[in-house]
This record gives structure tokens, C-alpha cells and sequence, in this order.
């Protein structure tokens, strides 16, 4: 009895619509931060771009497709990507890129500019959920992320794009937590406490290793007085040779003089027994 509970409690928990997803997206052994960085390396890169975020979706309702469009790839996994220009004026889009299953290339399927964004619609403001919902100009589309937390990052940093880069009217943001819209917290805040906690955790690792930093500054003083200590008795000791050759120099000189003075008292003797 305990083991069909259990059988029947795991059977529900894997087929909640999350984990569903999850299961159904992992069509090749590829991880999502991966394929991401795949994305922005084969996708946009090549046109000088780069990508901002990216959330890997499914549809929460399947898309009705005309009667000549059937014959697809099969299976495939969706990302919906932001990206920005690098060149100036920057140009913000907004990317629809699919990965069929047996392939590891990543393909660009739409893209619409920020300015064809209309609405986003996070579908509840009072709880995390996966779902979402984009409305551009010419298209509207019904997203299921991967999970919540993904989803609240992507449109996080959607809305933080739309407010610094769109020139026309900017979108609507519907039914979104606060949080995601910058009013408890914006990526400016966030940056900040990244900053804050970084710098409290190298403070907390000067002090359980300050006894290293400062055994290496001990040695850097010793081996510094031992050098300054050198140059000194080399300076001495120069100095010292220096002496002994100024009085060897003066000895030598005093020599001369008197083998000088000999030499002329030694000619005025010869030179008065000749007479």
C-alpha cells in the first residue's frame, strides 16, 4: 500500500506542468546555461550582437498551422532571446530561435525590434508562475518557461531593456509582480547588492587569512631591509676602496717626490767632486 502511494505521489509530481516541460525540452544532453551561451555565440555574435537574456519556452496552446506548412523537423526546443546591437545607435530585438532534435545548430526562426513589442502579460502579479505572454504588432503568443524563476529574470531584464533602449512608446507591462518592474527592487539595486556582498565577503576572507597576508608583508620587509643592507655595506665598501686608493695614490706621489729629490742631490754631489 505504502509503495502505490508513493508510486502515485511521484507519477503526480512529474507530471506537474513544470516538470513536464522540463522533460520534454531535454531533447539533447546539452545544459541550458550551454545552449545559451551557444545561442549568443552562433546566433547574434555573428552580427555583431549581443544577447541580453534568454528564456527557453514551450507554447501553452498549440499553434494552429496551415494545411502547406505541415511536414515540420519534428521536435525541437524554443528560446526567446533580447539582444542588443555593440555599434551605436543601438538597435534592441527580440528573437524567436528553435533547435530541432538531432541538431545542434541553433536557428533564427522571427524577430520583431523593441518597438514592435506591445505588451507583456505575466499572467499573475500575486504569485511566481511560468507563464507569459508576448504581443507584438503582427503577433501574439502564449509562453510556458521552463520555470518561474526563470521566466521572472527574463521579464526582469525585458523590462529594464524597454526603459533604457525603446525611442517610440513603450510597452505595457500587465499583470507582473512589483518586484519585476523595478518598483521594490531594479537591476540597479540588485547590481548594488552583488557589489555590497562581494565586498563583504573579501572582507571576510582578508580576516581569516590576514595572518598570511600579513606573514607575506613581513617577508617582503625582510627581504627588502636585506637588500637595502646590501646595497649599504656595498656603498661601504666601495667607499673604503676608494680610501685605500686615494692613499695608496698619495703614497706613490710622496715616492716620487723623494726619489725626485734624490736624484737631484745625487747629481750636485757628482757633479762637485768633478770639479
Amino acid at each position: 500500500m505504502t509503495v502505490r502511494v508513493h508510486s502515485l505521489l511521484l507519477h503526480e509530481w512529474i507530471s506537474s506542468p513544470p516538470l513536464k516541460l522540463l522533460a520534454s525540452c531535454s531533447l539533447l544532453p546539452t545544459s541550458k546555461m550551454s545552449a545559451k551561451s551557444a545561442i549568443n555565440k552562433e546566433v547574434f555574435t555573428p552580427h555583431d550582437e549581443k544577447m541580453l537574456a534568454a528564456v527557453q519556452v514551450k507554447r501553452r496552446t498549440k499553434k494552429k498551422i496551415p494545411f502547406l506548412a505541415t511536414g515540420g523537423q519534428g521536435d525541437y526546443m524554443t528560446f526567446i532571446c533580447v539582444s542588443v546591437t555593440n555599434k551605436k545607435p543601438s538597435h534592441v530585438s527580440i528573437t524567436k530561435v528553435k533547435q530541432f532534435q538531432g541538431s545542434s545548430a541553433f536557428v533564427k526562426r522571427s524577430q520583431w525590434t523593441i518597438d514592435q513589442l506591445r505588451q507583456v502579460n505575466g499572467i499573475d502579479p500575486n504569485k511566481d508562475c511560468p507563464e507569459f505572454d508576448l504581443m507584438f504588432e503582427n503577433a501574439f503568443d502564449q509562453w510556458v518557461a521552463g520555470s518561474a524563476g526563470e521566466k521572472c529574470t527574463f521579464i526582469q531584464i525585458l523590462h529594464h531593456t524597454c526603459q533604457r533602449y525603446s525611442s517610440a512608446r513603450k510597452p505595457e507591462f500587465v499583470n507582473c509582480q512589483s518586484k519585476l518592474l523595478g518598483e521594490d527592487q531594479d537591476v540597479d539595486s540588485v547590481i548594488f547588492r552583488c557589489k555590497v556582498y562581494l565586498n563583504k565577503k573579501r572582507k571576510e576572507f582578508v580576516a581569516h587569512h590576514g595572518h598570511l597576508l600579513r606573514r607575506g608583508n613581513s617577508i617582503l620587509h625582510s627581504a627588502a631591509d636585506s637588500v637595502t643592507s646590501a646595497v649599504q655595506k656595498a656603498s661601504q665598501a666601495l667607499n673604503e676602496r676608494g680610501e685605500r686608493l686615494g692613499r695608496a695614490e698619495e703614497r706613490t706621489a710622496d715616492m716620487m717626490n723623494s726619489a725626485e729629490q734624490f736624484a737631484v742631490t745625487a747629481h750636485k754631489l757628482a757633479m762637485k767632486h768633478k770639479c
